[in-house]
């Protein structure tokens, strides 16, 4: 579990079957208007997080449910946990071609907590150690020297794309966690500072076929996970981009990664109103390594 409030929690699933290997991650993010669960997956064969299943308990029982396609036919997809103890938990994922009138079970699965495991194994996932990059470098590990626990001192510009120049200075804390031994993170912030609390996180994840990341970034507010930033690194500098809207004007949105091996990572958001030909920067992010608590 990570997050303030467990309000936000990433979970790591690895299994063998007959039909091969699989290896994945589910996000859950917490909204609390709706108070509602959004619970996002990803496989670690596209490093894609699909569109969420969204829904919440009642009695013991928590029933998510989302639309997507098989085989190019529209489906209902329903989540169902239940039996939920502090060592064991059951669940269920079943598709409806009919609406919801019926459900046909698809994936069973029963969960036992492990003997010595905590319910917040946060503290082992950071530690535990790499693997070793192959020599054919492939950009899996570009995030790496992210690991760990930071110091954030942060700048946000109020009013993107208005002619602005008020900043606005944040500081706190955050900790990145390691994923599918490093090909993806889990990264955590939150800062206040004039009045404003942030608090967020980005979860990486890593495209083995394009050599691509997909940052997707939530706000604890909503907890929605935006669209992802796409791209990678190269000579050291990380440049990752998407399509989103602001104030319902659409813009491009470029996430900037330089010194990741310096003793203070620096980070850039910037906006585009025209088609990427200039940007502003709104958001400014230096970080320091804190040394583990005891």
């Amino acid at each position: 579990m990570i997050g303030a409030g467990y309000t936000t929690m990433s979970t790591e699933f690895e299994a063998d079957s007959p039909s091969g290997h699989i290896e994945g991650l589910t996000l859950r993010t917490y909204n609390p208007k709706t108070r509602q669960w959004s619970l996002y997956w990803a496989s670690s064969r596209d490093g894609i997080l699909a569109e969420p299943q969204v829904g919440q308990f009642r009695d013991g029982v928590g029933e998510f449910y989302a639309q997507d396609k098989i085989d190019g036919k529209s489906v209902f997809v329903r989540y169902v946990w239940s039996k939920i103890t502090a060592n064991s938990v059951h669940f269920e994922q079943a598709f409806s071609v009919d609406g919801g009138k019926t459900w046909d079970v698809n994936w069973i699965s029963d969960m036992k907590r492990e003997p010595g495991a905590s319910a917040n194994a946060s503290a082992a996932a950071e530690a535990r150690p790499a693997s070793t990059i192959s020599s054919a470098q492939d950009g899996q590990h570009d995030f790496d020297p992210l690991l760990g626990s930071w110091k954030y001192d942060l700048q946000r510009r109020s009013n993107p794309l208005t002619g602005s120049t008020t900043w606005v200075d944040l500081s706190g804390t955050g900790v990145c966690y390691r994923l599918w031994d490093g090909r993806a993170q889990l990264d955590t912030i939150l800062v206040n500072g004039e009045g404003e609390h942030i608090e967020g996180l980005t979860l990486r994840l890593y495209s083995p076929k394009s050599h691509e990341w997909r940052l997707y970034w939530a706000n604890s507010k909503d907890g929605v996970v935006v669209v992802p930033q796409i791209g990678q690194f190269n000579n050291g500098h990380g440049e990752f981009y998407a399509q989103d809207t602001l104030n319902d004007r659409s813009i491009f949105v470029k996430f900037d990664w330089t010194g990741l091996t310096a003793a203070s990572p620096h980070f850039e958001q910037s906006f585009s109103a025209d088609g990427g030909k200039t940007w502003e920067v709104n958001w400014i992010t230096n970080q320091t390594r804190q040394a583990r608590s005891r």
